[in-house]
């Protein structure tokens, strides 16, 4: 029996299902590989629609289940530059709300970011430090953070010589 409430269990999306989606999963997937490489890749997961005119709602979760935010726009399934946005957008809201950090952070300033259109490509942008010397600027493309992520080095003593 279940109660009043229960909402059906989601299910994994199967590669192929929505295959402009899976592309920009791979591209998000990329950055998260880089910025947070002890996070697993982000899953889609499908819910039954109460709409009749949407089959389901597909959702950006993290590894283990569980997602946050609102249902990727279905209108975003058949358009690519739609597609990265919707699910961009919504990897972000996953990663940031369930992981209780921002993501992705900009290694300059030390500032989360945020998708922006920058010449023709989504991109990650960051609002830049708090002094004029130091403006808004975009970071990377969406998919193309591994090239800039600094690897992180262990404190070594400065040499005098």
């Amino acid at each position: 029996m279940s109660a009043l409430f229960d909402l059906p269990e989601p299910r994994p999306v199967l590669p192929g299902e929505y295959p402009l989606w899976d592309e920009a999963l791979a591209v998000v997937n990329r950055d998260l590989g880089a910025t947070l490489p002890d996070q697993e890749p982000l899953q889609l997961l499908g819910l039954p629609s109460d709409d009749e005119n949407v089959a389901e709602y597909v959702y950006v979760a993290l590894a283990n289940g569980e997602w946050h935010g609102n249902v990727v726009d279905p209108a975003s399934a058949d358009d690519p530059v739609l597609a990265l946005w919707a699910i961009t957008d919504a990897a972000q809201e996953t990663v940031t709300e369930c992981l209780w950090q921002a993501w992705p952070v900009c290694d300059e300033h030390d500032l989360g970011m945020h998708p922006r259109a920058a010449d023709g490509r989504l991109s990650w942008w960051c609002a830049g430090g708090n002094v004029r010397r130091e403006p808004a600027h975009i970071r990377a493309a969406v998919g193309d953070l591994a090239g800039l992520v600094r690897p992180r080095r262990p404190h070594r003593p400065r040499r005098d010589g």
